[in-house]
């Protein structure tokens, strides 16, 4: 897949920035449907005019504001249309769109502006312009609060705060606005920093990386080679745009082909929103597959003995028909079964649908093949401008995160680490040199995750250099395979393997709450709350059964000997969560580490 040259300098339809190509595209495509939104439950369209006007409004009036090319303004918002609006925005009048999670502390918030050095802050509502209010003495480099909607806002008055209608209204008032937005727009180059995205901060502080014009092109030249985006296609953006997977899945892919992106209503709708959309293409992380796999593992247990029986052969024959069996017999089960349940969970349009952000389990992409979804597993992170390897369709290497994307070279370090060199290497880190010299040597991204290439060329990644665990008898175990086998059970939401410089390896356990509370209905299991559920004698001999059936699969050394549940329930907003739901090894084994000593 590799072996393809990239045009340079890299050119998508003769634009050379992101932001000249939208302006081209937008005119180009006019009254055609960019976005779609909910407005009072009713899904309302809005064209690509409407985005190439309405960015133009808040452009000219950041400028008219002060706004000058290089400097970041931040964006802290649910997803919206305006989201998107801002972003090309800023990008167009020479700034750089820097997101912030809506799961963010007021704290955080503080960090994010001051590391930024932002100029302006965008909040989507009230509840958000708190954090700004609470930090506002620490934050000297706010210019200006743009806040979208002003309900419970309407007798609200402060110095630094505006609403987005005020915005508009300064931008469609400056002065030749329209040719002066042109000449902003094609003062952009391929160099210029299109985005700032923040890590994680799964290691440390967040960390702001640079990503170029030059670094999203060259994804949406890749995009185009290897994972295919039509014009009519629908999608459903529903992860933070301030994750760079989502920016390009919903941002600069449809900029590129013209597909149209339905915002779901909220992180709770997107399972609603899911079957009200039927996209078909869509990119979730593995918690979101987890979850529709446990729903749909419910529907079954709540079935009828015939509807079990019929489930349960359905799927028999679509992973018979995966292994190339099947034939006619597999059509019958898919018309009378497979098709009803793909369109109940949204799924009856899907084409192709990807996930990434975090291992997942081979088990999983299997059972949802036999579903009848062709799920690819990819692989990228933000120093990667997002994608930097992907499984296709008619070649899906389950098991692998596929071949690196054409135009990328790979190696292996001695350590086992992989290393990446190609275009999508990001810029480096905001204002500090001495990390981006770390990450970046002699042009070779180092990733930081362990993994060996196959002679196929696929991609395995067996898990973090930081998280190998080499226990007191030296043996070095990556925990990633026992996590994900662990994470395979309807039962298990989350797992964290212990065992650095310990005798025997021990995992937290982080159960799955809407499955574990109905396998207690159906079995009289009295609890009152989520830790009463986790210390039932049941659930845990439930857990225990999943464990012991997990360490069949492992060698004697990477079997766990105990285990605990986590009792309370983890969200984005706590500290061992990420926003895209990731859990922080560290912080996990900081703030339990009372459970685990228990175990030893």
């Amino acid at each position: 897949m590799n072996q393809l040259s990239l045009p340079k300098p890299i050119l998508i339809d003769g634009a050379d920035t992101v932001v000249k190509l939208w302006a081209a595209k937008c005119a180009e495509r006019g009254d055609a449907t960019a976005h779609r939104e909910k407005d009072f439950g009713i899904w309302q369209a809005y064209s690509w005019s409407d985005w190439y006007d309405r960015s133009q409004a808040i452009g000219m009036g950041l400028i008219e504001l002060g706004l000058t090319r290089g400097t970041p303004v931040s964006i802290l918002s649910e997803d919206n249309k305006e989201w998107l609006y801002c972003d090309l925005a800023i990008s167009a009048a020479g700034g750089i769109p820097s997101g912030v999670y809506t799961t963010d502390s007021a704290g955080q918030l503080e960090y994010l502006i001051n590391d930024s050095g932002s100029a302006f802050l965008f909040v989507e509502n009230d509840e958000q312009l708190d954090k700004y209010l609470e930090v506002q003495d620490r934050v000297p480099t706010i210019v200006k609060v743009i806040v979208f909607d002003p309900k419970g806002l309407r007798d609200f008055s402060h110095p630094k705060v505006m609403f987005l209608s005020d915005l508009y209204e300064i931008g469609e008032k400056a002065p030749d606005a329209a040719e002066r937005f042109r000449i902003e727009i094609n003062a952009s180059q391929p160099e210029d920093t299109r985005m700032l995205i923040y890590t994680s901060g799964t290691t440390g502080p967040p960390k702001g990386a640079m990503i170029s014009h030059s670094n999203m092109l060259y994804q949406m030249w890749a995009g185009q080679q290897v994972l295919r985006v039509d014009p009519k296609d629908e999608q459903l953006c529903f992860l933070p745009l301030c994750h760079v997977l989502e920016r390009i899945v919903s941002v600069e892919f449809p900029i590129a082909v013209g597909s149209t992106v339905n915002f779901a209503e909220s992180p709770d709708t997107v399972f609603d929103n899911l079957r009200e959309v039927s996209p078909h293409v869509f990119t979730a992380v593995p918690r979101l597959w987890e979850k529709i796999y446990s729903r749909v593992l419910i529907m079954r247990s709540e079935a009828t003995p015939f509807g079990r029986w019929a489930f349960d052969r359905a799927m028999a024959s679509g992973a018979a028909k995966l292994e190339g069996k099947g034939g006619a017999m597999h059509a019958v089960w898919d018309f009378l079964v497979l098709r009803n349940i793909r369109q109940m969970i949204g799924f009856d349009r899907n084409r192709r649908s990807n996930t990434g952000a975090a291992p997942i389990s081979p088990d999983l992409i299997r059972w949802y093949g036999a579903l009848g979804v062709t799920l690819l597993e990819g692989y990228g992170m933000t120093e990667t401008s997002g994608v930097a390897s992907v499984n296709v369709i008619g070649d899906n290497r389950i098991g692998t995160i596929g071949c690196a994307l054409p135009a990328t070279e790979l190696r292996i370090a001695e350590n086992g680490e992989i290393c990446l060199k190609g275009p999508n290497v990001f810029k480096g880190y905001w204002r500090k040199p001495e990390k981006t010299a770390e990450d970046i040597r002699d042009g070779w991204l180092y990733t930081g995750d362990v993994g060996r290439i196959g002679d196929d060329g696929a991609i395995t990644i067996t898990g973090r250099v930081k998280d190998i665990i080499i226990t007191a008898g030296g043996k070095n175990i990556t925990p990633a395979e026992i996590e994900s086998r662990l994470k395979f059970s309807p039962f298990i939401s989350d797992a964290v393997v212990i065992g650095d410089r310990r005798k025997y390896l021990t995992v937290l356990i982080m159960i799955d709450q809407e499955n574990v509370e109905k396998y207690a209905q159906d079995h009289q299991i009295p609890f009152s709350d989520f830790a009463s559920l986790t210390r039932a004698p049941q659930v845990v001999d439930l857990i225990d059964g999943v464990v012991r059936e997990v360490n069949t699969h492992f060698a004697q050394v990477e079997q766990i000997k105990y285990f605990r549940l986590i009792d309370i329930l983890l969200t984005a907003e706590d500290d061992e969560l990420t926003p895209t739901m990731k859990l922080k090894r560290g912080f996990v084994e900081k703030k339990h580490a009372a459970l685990i000593d228990q175990m030893y």
